[in-house]
């Protein structure tokens, strides 16, 4: 199998920012807390809130959550998803020729295949607007945990990654070839597999 991937895919050539984003979450300030809990994914936690935040209720909600953290307080953690508050760096598709492909495509680190995802629509979105920037929205609970968790992984090793593409047109070819991929080569960085 291994011999037939360097044979089909092709190599995407990512390029990036030289800076590093901490703290993405803080600067969501288009809603205050209060109306952030008055959502069915933060009901959990409207009780616990408003008792011990009661002064804070109409504060925006990045800069709530950015002080309980620089405060110690660990409850902050609990308004973001498992990787809400990572280490992100901003990558982009170097060459527009590749705006538009879809298809199969995985991450290398060094040699090994450790993720294999699928493109319906272009690699553009997937790329330059989904896993290469992480937003403040994606770090939340109701956020794209998957876009935070992939962009720290290769924030950590973006100078060991590679991003390979196996163009398909066809939708349902894309979903099977993305399904047997993982199966058979178990990626790490794959979590539902």
């Amino acid at each position: 199998m291994e011999k037939e991937l360097k044979r089909t895919f092709e190599e995407l050539a990512l390029s990036y920012d030289e800076h590093i984003y901490e703290n993405v979450f803080s600067t969501k300030n288009n809603k205050t807390l209060a109306e952030t809990l008055s959502h069915r994914r933060y009901q959990s936690l409207k009780v616990a809130t408003e008792k011990k935040y009661a002064r804070s209720l109409n504060m925006p909600l990045g800069s709530f959550i950015l002080m309980l953290k620089q405060n110690g307080d660990n409850f902050y953690k609990r308004f973001l998803n498992k990787y809400g508050d990572a280490i992100y760096s901003r990558f982009w598709l170097t060459h527009s020729q590749d705006y538009m492909k879809k298809g199969v495509y995985f991450y290398r680190l060094n040699s090994n295949i450790v993720y294999v995802g699928r493109c319906k629509d272009n690699m553009k979105n997937r790329i330059n607007s989904g896993y290469g920037k992480v937003t403040p929205k994606n770090c939340f609970k109701d956020g794209q945990s998957t876009n935070c968790r992939l962009n720290a992984l290769i924030t950590k090793e973006k100078n060991m990654v590679s991003l390979q593409l196996y163009a398909l047109d066809d939708d349902l070819e894309i979903e099977e070839f993305e399904k047997n991929l993982i199966r058979e080569l178990d990626p790490i960085w794959n979590i539902q597999k």
